[in-house]
């Protein structure tokens, strides 16, 4: 099953409303994140280092399907750690696709075949697995031998239960060009389209040393657009946006375009910098700090350039410039001459590094629930044993 042409209908008629209806921050995608546990320990992750307290936290399919009706997104993403490991997963997908939201379930696709059965071929639904590269590249990255062959024999079977399925592959330095040009030619032979973009430095990654900078991240896909010239790749995005990863045009990310919400709350500001969190999806947009982050703005986002970013900004663009989007669709991107300019840097502000204030503020929550629950147990069984130890009162006519 192909991705259905209606959503690209659906997802564009909902922003040309926004548009007409003068907001100027909206969101496009919900980025929901069940769970922080994983069955993988990539060496580039910066989501499963936490203590066995948090990772063992859930949300629940109520509170999933909350945070989707109070975003109001027309499309949600579940990342994770790994959503197939929830127990409600497959109530938490059919609940979504009940509401005609797009869903795009994001996994490793180690447990996709023994799970598929919990699932219903949609048009609303779609399996984005994750696929770093060609095999050397892809079991490097998540730091597993044949993993590789475990999420190709998946998708085929996916693929053959009706479901449409995609790719999402992450690069870092050290993928040559004709490597990923490789990749996207053995994609295209699977029948599957593929969401690319550079990896993102979290600050808990294990290994920090192979993340593109932006120089380098747009001369990598210039390479790499250039070596797929009349090839016919099915790449998932915006031509705004490929154009943009080409070094053609600069942008300004709009991180409120791809919200986040998972067991901490709703996480401040975007999908890959957790400085804060925010109760409620309205208290997020409204006490955010926008403006103090961003390439140019907050050193954290300095080389930035992944698609949960500036995939939204893509799509503003498009809407501002359509006969440019016509042009790109129909020739392509500039893979030589001048890039655009650089955003300065000279004027951001210097990194933070508040997040293990946030995970000792939940481990103090989480224990102080624990405790609390334990003592209404003990509460409870001394109540039951002190009745059970009273003499029973027989009444007159007994």
């Amino acid at each position: 099953m192909a991705v259905p042409f209606f959503k690209e209908i659906k997802i564009g008629a909902y922003l040309v409303k926004q548009k007409l209806m003068g907001r100027k921050r909206y969101p496009l995608v919900l980025m929901l994140e069940p769970l922080f546990r994983c069955n993988l320990a990539c060496a580039g992750c910066g989501k499963i280092d936490y203590p066995d307290a948090i990772l063992n936290r859930r949300l629940s399919v109520q509170e999933c399907l909350d945070a989707v009706d109070e975003c109001g997104a027309p499309m949600v993403a579940i990342p994770g750690g790994e959503p197939l490991i929830h127990k409600d997963i497959g109530a938490i997908v059919k609940g979504i696709v009940a509401r005609k939201k797009f869903v795009s379930l994001c996994t490793n696709a180690l447990l996709l075949e023994k799970k598929l059965a919990e699932f219903e071929p949609s048009p609303y639904l779609f399996f984005s697995v994750h696929l770093d590269g060609i095999k050397k590249h892809h079991d490097k990255s998540v730091c597993m031998e044949g993993g590789f062959e475990r999420a190709v024999s998946a998708i085929k079977a996916a693929k053959e239960r009706g479901f449409a399925v995609n790719v999402n592959a992450t690069i870092f330095d050290g993928h040559p060009a004709e490597d990923i040009a490789e990749f996207l030619d053995f994609c295209k032979s699977l029948g599957v389209g593929v969401s690319i973009s550079p990896g993102y430095a979290y600050e808990r990654a294990p290994d920090q040393q192979h993340f593109l900078a932006r120089r380098k991240t747009k001369e990598l896909f210039r390479k790499v657009f250039a070596l797929g010239k009349g090839k016919g790749w099915e790449l998932m995005h915006s031509g705004m946006f490929i154009d943009f990863l080409a070094g053609n045009q600069e942008a300004h990310c709009t991180p409120w375009g791809m919200p986040t919400r998972n067991i901490f709350g709703w996480q401040k500001p975007c999908y890959l910098l957790g400085e804060g969190y925010a109760k409620t999806f309205t208290e997020l947009m409204e006490t955010t700090a926008w403006d103090s982050y961003g390439t140019g703005a907050y050193e954290k986002c300095a080389n930035c350039m992944a698609h949960c970013g500036y995939e939204p900004t893509a799509a503003d663009m498009t809407i501002k410039n359509p006969l440019k989007a016509l042009k790109l669709a129909l020739f392509g991107v500039k893979t030589e001459g001048p890039m655009a300019p650089e955003i300065s840097l000279a004027n951001q502000r210097p990194a933070q590094y508040v997040f293990e204030q946030q995970v000792h503020k939940t481990l103090t929550q989480l224990n102080a629930e624990k405790a609390q629950k334990a003592a209404e147990k003990a509460a409870h069984v001394a109540a039951k044993a002190a009745a059970e130890r009273e003499p029973v009162q027989l009444t007159a006519a007994e």
